[in-house]
């Protein structure tokens, strides 16, 4: 038991699954997997192990922020032995090419977090998804007729910005979206040496100011999901 994760040693599964909001961890369990049972209450960051096609997967909610997902992803790590880390979760379109509802995988994350700068002073570091879940998801995608966009992807410390307009410095730099997790994901599975990749569902685009409703992002966005399992 960690100091945020009620579960028992060997309750939690060598690959996770991370939603942001704990009621999606709940969905996608009681959805996907057979035989899913609660191992985390403490704070209302719910998480499940099941299986899913006769492997175990768990699913843990993060919160919202880089400092809260790395709480989470730390103690899944050291405490838990997780080697594999899924982000499932939404962002905000940055292109008038990516759509609400489209799927978009993180190779990179750029960020305005100031969480590497204590660990890497007057130098850039680049956080990197997994090269080989990367390939595992953008195969899948292929072989299952799922159209994906994958880039560069900004991991921002707020939701909301005092200048409406600022998405565009980034979108000239093609940045695909913004979301609030990734950079820090990245970062950590590096440090520990595991394997981390985000994949994101277009929930609402500063391009058009289109939205998707909250009960949406809640407990749609199968794609992703089926995407993210299909790494397994």
């Amino acid at each position: 038991m960690s100091v945020h994760i009620g579960a028992q040693p060997g309750d939690i599964a060598e690959t996770v699954l991370l939603p942001g909001d704990p009621l999606r961890a709940k969905w996608i369990a009681e959805t996907f997997l057979d035989d899913p049972f609660c191992y985390n209450e403490i704070r209302g960051m719910l998480g499940y192990t099941g299986t899913y096609k006769n492997k175990r997967v768990s699913v843990q909610g993060t919160g919202m922020g880089i400092p809260s997902a790395l709480i989470y992803c730390h103690e899944l790590i050291n405490h838990y032995g997780v080697k594999n880390l899924i982000r499932v979760g939404s962002a905000g379109s940055y292109q008038e090419d990516i759509h609400i509802r489209d799927i978009v995988i993180a190779m990179a994350a750029s960020s305005t977090s100031g969480i590497n700068n204590t660990r890497f002073i007057n130098a850039d570091y680049s956080p990197t998804a997994s090269f080989d879940l990367f390939m595992k998801a953008t195969r899948y995608a292929m072989d299952h007729n799922i159209p994906i966009k994958a880039g560069n992807v900004l991991s921002s410390d707020e939701f909301y910005e005092d200048d409406p307009d600022s998405y565009k410095h980034w979108a000239d730099y093609g940045v695909l979206c913004v979301e609030m997790e990734t950079a820090g994901l990245y970062t950590i599975a590096a440090k520990f040496n595991v394997e981390a990749l985000t994949i994101l569902t277009i929930s609402d685009s500063l391009v058009t100011g289109e939205r998707t409703l909250p009960e949406e992002r809640e407990t749609t966005f199968s794609k992703m999901i089926k995407l993210a399992l299909g790494i397994l």
